[in-house]
């Protein structure tokens, strides 16, 4: 029989406490608030506790929690965790790896559907009760190329999805996988190549000094004429007014961005669903005084590709199977300093 543990969780909503108390058997306590030294006595003899990133793990915080031997983050981030202070008290902890791969890559094609076949606008005429089709003809995607700058786990499911299209797919990635482009049926190009020969660009890079305006006003010079560019990643990877200059001159025939320069700091997807997050950041005022909301060829989402309820669920079952797995005395999902 398993030891019962008493685990303390931390920034969680109603449905996630009740998913939580259903599926593991032990002393659970919820806490609405991030761990802060206000709510440290409320949880001092916890053995486990389950955080999100607003709640800082160092050692100070350490110090109060003396019977702890399990930390679970609900995040794929960690760096709010003093990791070499956790191993020096023989303290694990896991984070959660993937969750929102497909999901993510499945709002990239609902972006690319809607600029294609003019979507967004049929609906606003037709509520209005307006049913002439005038300026709704769309374009195909099946024998349309599509680039994908960056080939990990999300632009593998781009990639599988956009071959049920029938399109072609070039890739431009750091690190090649040539077994993968050989059983999906892609090819990896240099980036020059990309960029001259689709007719859809899709990005799916972090945030890093060499992808920061990554898609510049040189990049979108050398690209087709009415290319359809689309970013779920991060904003900070388009210049802005590159892009705005190439909307208004007919270069580039559409956008579809989740995510846009100027968005406030993000570290971790699942961070937008947090109370904490909009004190911090109000998207809604930043994306009202963004002049791309008035070009009528892009469709800008809040950054909610990451945002469905089964990649929310794989987050909740990662930290449930990572805590029955260190229970066993086998941890999966270990963070490691």
């Amino acid at each position: 029989m398993q030891k019962r543990l008493k685990i303390a969780f931390f920034e969680l909503e109603q449905w996630e406490k009740e998913y939580f108390s259903k599926n593991l058997d032990h002393d659970l306590r919820f806490i609405d608030h991030y761990l802060c030294k206000d709510n440290l006595n409320e949880v001092k003899d916890a053995d486990a506790i389950g955080i999100f990133i607003y709640s800082v793990i160092t050692k100070k915080i350490l110090d109060k929690l003396p019977k702890l031997k399990l930390i679970v983050t609900l995040s794929t981030g960690f760096d709010h965790i003093d990791l070499k202070e956790c191993k020096k008290r023989k303290i694990t902890v896991c984070n959660v790896p993937s969750y929102g791969e497909n999901t993510v890559a499945e709002h990239t094609f609902a972006l690319i559907l809607n600029l294609t076949r003019k979507i967004h606008k049929a609906y606003d005429r037709t509520v209005k009760g307006d049913f002439s089709l005038d300026g709704l003809r769309g374009t195909d995607l099946q024998g349309k190329t599509i680039g994908v700058i960056g080939a990990g786990h999300i632009g593998e499911h781009a990639i599988r999805i956009a071959k049920g299209f029938e399109m072609k797919v070039i890739a431009y990635c750091r690190t090649r996988n040539i077994k993968l482009a050989k059983r999906l049926g892609f090819k990896y190009v240099e980036l020059d190549y990309l960029l001259k020969n689709s007719d859809i660009i899709t990005l799916h890079v972090p945030e890093t000094r060499e992808t920061h305006h990554m898609i510049d006003r040189k990049a979108i010079s050398s690209m087709k004429k009415g290319v359809l560019i689309i970013n779920t990643a991060r904003g900070s990877i388009i210049d802005t007014s590159a892009l705005l200059e190439g909307l208004q001159s007919g270069k580039v025939g559409g956008a579809g961005l989740d995510v846009i320069e100027g968005e406030c700091f993000i570290r971790e997807e699942k961070q937008m669903l947090s109370r904490h997050f909009m004190k911090e950041c109000d998207l809604k005022t930043v994306l009202q005084d963004h002049i791309l909301l008035k070009q009528d060829n892009v469709i800008i989402t809040p950054h909610n590709a990451f945002n469905s309820w089964e990649a929310l669920h794989r987050i909740l079952d990662t930290t449930i199977s990572s805590i029955k797995s260190f229970l066993r005395g086998k941890p999966a999902n270990v963070v490691k300093a």
